[in-house]
């Protein structure tokens, strides 16, 4: 389960990378559909990580991290550049995900007793 999913994961990484591409490159109609399958494939990871609470907000951090990136561009492509507060919110979002992740289901300051998986490595 965990290889399909990070092949996914990989997977989605090149479908972000294409949807910034299209931004940098000023193609406005591709940059905005490839909006739809980037944040979809997020929600959809996200979604196959909600059992594991430190997966889930992670994914959910980077579907906010996607949709706030999408918002900025979007407000470049259409509207003069002034969608950034907009796009504010979504980043502010995500970083509230990883902030209550680190802050307090685990707090990073409490090293964890735990064995760690590979103790080789």
């Amino acid at each position: 389960m965990i290889a399909k999913l990070r092949a996914r994961e990989n997977f989605h990484i090149v479908l972000w990378l294409f949807k910034d591409l299209c931004w940098v490159s000023d193609f406005k109609l591709m940059g905005t559909i490839m909006i739809v399958p980037t944040l979809a494939v997020a929600a959809w990871l996200a979604w196959q990580c909600r059992r594991e609470r430190d997966e889930l907000l992670h994914s959910l951090a980077v579907v906010f991290w996607i949709m706030a990136n999408s918002t900025w561009m979007i407000g470049e492509f259409f509207f003069d550049d002034h969608s950034r507060g907009y796009a504010l919110v979504f980043f502010f979002l995500g970083l509230g995900c990883v902030a209550w992740y680190y802050l307090v289901v685990r707090p990073f300051w409490v090293v964890d007793a735990r064995p760690t998986e590979n103790p080789k490595a």
